[in-house]
């Protein structure tokens, strides 16, 4: 595609975006009880305007489960630097906006930066506070992969082996002839794609069904006893077969299921169900703020691929521990050769990323164990989820930021709403490298 076309491609799609964002939406759940076009239901709740309130009371639409906080609450002292909302940063068409009219009019619901151990700015926007929590959609795949790594540094699994050794239900499936470490890396070679927006997709007709995360007429009233596929376990042993075009390894192609093998790999290796393996071995142990809790399939099992809910605060608590190589208050959380790893990208990954047309105009220069690397040597990464949802992570800056949205798109690749963000928060990182703040 030529530079002017893409350009034009660019302008016109952030016009549209900030058209809509100009816009005086519906607002979800207006009244009580709420009048009918403003309620929130099961087949509405990623719709945006509804998603605003939906996404921060995720325990409404979907059916979830506690990870209860734990220990004394390690405080963020701040915000120190307020004034950093009000620096302008591009837009995207040519002009500027400050900070946070930038995430606000990119449907952010708050954003927060933390430098060393200094909460350095946080705005809220919408009505959402420090206090409501918000789910993190594929932000919990980064999660579920951090504590992962305990069970690898307990030698308790081999990167090098099939999914299928620890789960034996998998043979036959699609994940058989992987390995874990494909698995990590998205590189299954599976014939089942992600589609957020075709209704007809095997992604919408059987797999977000089964995570009890998409609606069809029926669907919720589906029984074990009636159904081949009830929860989404039952998804990836029945339905994921593998693509005989291509082989394991040689291609990126992002897929919620991988997500979803890690976290049963994780309760069947750990003995116990994912959300008190994080609680006990995470959660617990970064000082959190709020309970947080955790959205489960038709089967009550834990979505390990998108289900996480906490605060702005708590989130930003993980993020830390990430940055400082799984260190937090000066207790190794997770092993730091396991964190050291994200950001060991191959020529491999990277050719994987470069040879996917989805990403092509995106910043990533790889994904690697459940996270999209942006630059190694910076060692600049992110947890990603759709609609807006990021840890952007930079120990050359010392820096954390995490903001949550509620975007009309689910997608992020191609999405000037996401980009816009992230454009904005790396050159706010890249200042604060400058002028570090003490620690």
């Amino acid at each position: 595609m030529r530079t002017g076309t893409l350009t034009g491609l660019l302008l016109a799609l952030w016009a549209a975006t900030a058209a809509v964002a100009d816009q005086a939406p519906l607002q979800p759940m207006q009244g009580v009880p709420p009048s009918r076009e403003s309620q929130v239901t099961m087949a509405n709740y990623r719709d945006y305007p509804m998603n605003v309130w939906a996404f921060r009371n995720a325990g409404a639409p979907l059916h979830v489960v506690m990870i209860p906080r734990q220990g004394e609450i390690r405080r963020l002292p701040g915000p120190l630097r307020p004034e950093l909302g009000e620096q302008a940063y591009p837009r995207g068409d040519g002009g500027e906006q400050t900070f946070d009219e930038l995430f606000r009019s990119n449907y952010a619901d708050g954003v927060l930066v933390m430098q060393g151990s200094r909460l350095l700015h946080e705005a809220y926007f919408n009505g959402f506070n420090g206090h409501s929590q918000h789910i993190w959609f594929s932000m919990t795949k980064s999660l579920v992969s951090a504590a992962f790594g305990l069970l690898v540094e307990q030698g308790k699994v081999d990167l090098a082996a099939s999914p299928a050794q620890y789960i034996p239900e998998l043979k036959g499936s699609g994940f058989e002839r992987v390995t874990i470490q494909q698995v990590l890396d998205h590189a299954t070679a599976i014939d089942f794609k992600e589609n957020y927006t075709d209704p007809e997709s095997d992604f919408f007709r059987y797999y977000a069904p089964a995570l009890n995360l998409g609606w069809l007429p029926g669907a919720a009233d589906v029984q074990p006893d009636s159904a081949e596929i009830y929860g989404v376990h039952d998804f990836l042993v029945k339905f994921i077969k593998p693509d005989p075009a291509v082989a394991p390894g040689e291609a990126f192609d992002y897929n919620s299921s991988n997500a979803d093998v890690l976290g049963w790999l994780v309760a069947r290796i750990s003995g116990q169900p994912l959300q008190d393996f994080l609680q006990q071995n995470l959660w617990a142990r970064l000082g959190a703020e709020h309970d947080a809790y955790i959205a489960v399939d038709r089967a009550y099992m834990p979505v390990a691929t998108g289900g996480m809910n906490t605060t702005l605060r708590d989130a930003a608590r993980f993020g830390m521990m990430i940055r400082d190589r799984g260190e937090f208050r000066g207790e190794q959380v997770i092993p730091a050769p396991w964190i050291d790893a994200i950001l060991q990208v191959s020529d491999q990954l990277r050719a994987n990323m470069a040879a996917n047309p989805k990403y092509g105009e995106e910043p990533w220069s790889a994904y690697h164990n459940m996270w999209w690397i942006l630059d190694e040597q910076a060692q600049e990464f992110c947890a990603v989820g759709v609609h807006g949802q990021v840890i952007y992570i930079n120990r050359s800056a010392d820096t954390v930021m995490v903001w949550f949205s509620s975007q009309p798109v689910a997608s992020a690749a191609r999405n000037p709403a996401f980009r816009a963000k992230l454009e904005a928060a790396r050159a706010m990182a890249a200042g604060l490298a400058r002028k570090p703040s003490l620690s």
